[in-house]
């Protein structure tokens, strides 16, 4: 009998201790999201496919949806805002283009373009409102970098001997926005495809995740900023798989273990959240591990492409395909 109650809080206290779930919210758009940035509890931008914006400044209650005028073809894979009429968004390919508002997104100024062959960009970051850098696939063996130290107004293209040197069939997946961060005061990139690596600097380090196919490796890159990173990803062609799908270093990239209990399947955003805390989505749905990654519990089935913590709040969002945005309920 007692082992039998015994059982039972056990059973009980698990499953307290994992309440979160994932409330949907109301969207309004089919288009695909993959551009995530989180203000703060009440101010989301999200962008993507058909040149489609949204924004809310409820904690995700309403939203505003537009086209941006002249890109209604354009698949805007990336967003970073500063508040509520600033914002600034990434546009991949044929060519790249990356666009900056200052009125909510009523009207959009160009601030970049390449219509280099090859070229295609993958994601950005910043890690203050007025530094940040773009990142894109291999253009002659070598990473593509841009930066702006001016709140993106204006970008310069990083030097040729600077950008680092990836092996054939090594490049950048544009699925969340994340393979860039600034963590420990250092730029991070990662890469996927045959090879897969971690960057913080010109060389690479080979991750201990799956890769060999134009379609594994990593995709998304988090830190808690004491040392420690978490890098997922996979096969996105087999997203129930879950071998070497996380890579979690203690020591800020010098060495790498995988998590007891993995994420349930590929994953293409991993953040953290606080604490002991992380959340990572993918295509089959969302995880969480609140023991520093040892163990993963799977709470939603649904899939997301990213997922982001408010920059200024505890709010947490996700969006993802045929319009899909939910918001992280404790």
């Amino acid at each position: 009998m007692k082992k039998h109650v015994l059982i039972f809080f056990f059973t009980l206290i698990i499953q307290l201790g994992f309440s979160q779930s994932v409330t949907m919210l109301s969207a309004g758009t089919k288009s695909s999201l993959r551009g995530l940035s989180v203000v703060n509890n009440q101010v989301i931008w999200v962008s993507g496919s058909n040149g489609t914006i949204g924004r809310s400044i409820d904690g995700g209650k309403n939203w505003n949806w537009t086209a941006v005028k002249g890109f209604e073809k354009t698949d805007f894979r990336d967003i970073e805002a500063f508040d509520d009429q600033t914002a600034i968004i990434m546009g991949i390919s044929e060519p790249a283009h990356i666009l900056r508002t200052v009125d909510g997104g009523n009207t959009w100024t160009m601030v970049f373009e390449d219509s280099t062959k090859g070229m295609f960009l993958d994601a950005m970051e910043f890690k203050n409102e007025k530094e940040g850098r773009v990142i894109g696939d291999p253009i002659g063996g070598r990473l593509f970098i841009a930066q702006t130290t001016d709140g993106g107004q204006h970008w310069t293209k990083e030097t040729w001997k600077n950008r680092p040197i990836v092996d054939s069939g090594e490049a950048c997946f544009a699925s969340s926005g994340s393979n860039i961060r600034y963590l420990n005061k250092r730029w991070h990139m990662i890469t996927g495809g045959l090879s897969s690596k971690l960057y913080k600097g010109k060389n690479g380090l080979i991750l201990p995740m799956i890769q060999g196919k134009e379609t594994t490796g990593a995709n998304s890159i988090a830190g808690n900023n004491q040392q420690m990173l978490m890098i997922v990803g996979g096969d996105f062609n087999n997203i129930d798989a879950t071998t070497q799908n996380i890579a979690i270093s203690h020591n800020g990239g010098k060495t790498f273990q995988n998590a007891s209990v993995p994420p349930h399947g590929y994953r293409s955003c991993i953040e953290y959240i606080d604490n002991k805390e992380w959340i990572t989505c993918g295509l089959n749905g969302v995880d969480i591990s609140k023991d520093n990654g040892k163990t993963f519990t799977l709470i939603s089935n649904t899939g997301f492409h990213v997922c982001r913590k408010a920059k200024k709040g505890t709010a947490v969002f996700f969006a993802g395909g045929g319009g899909r945005i939910g918001l992280l309920r404790k």
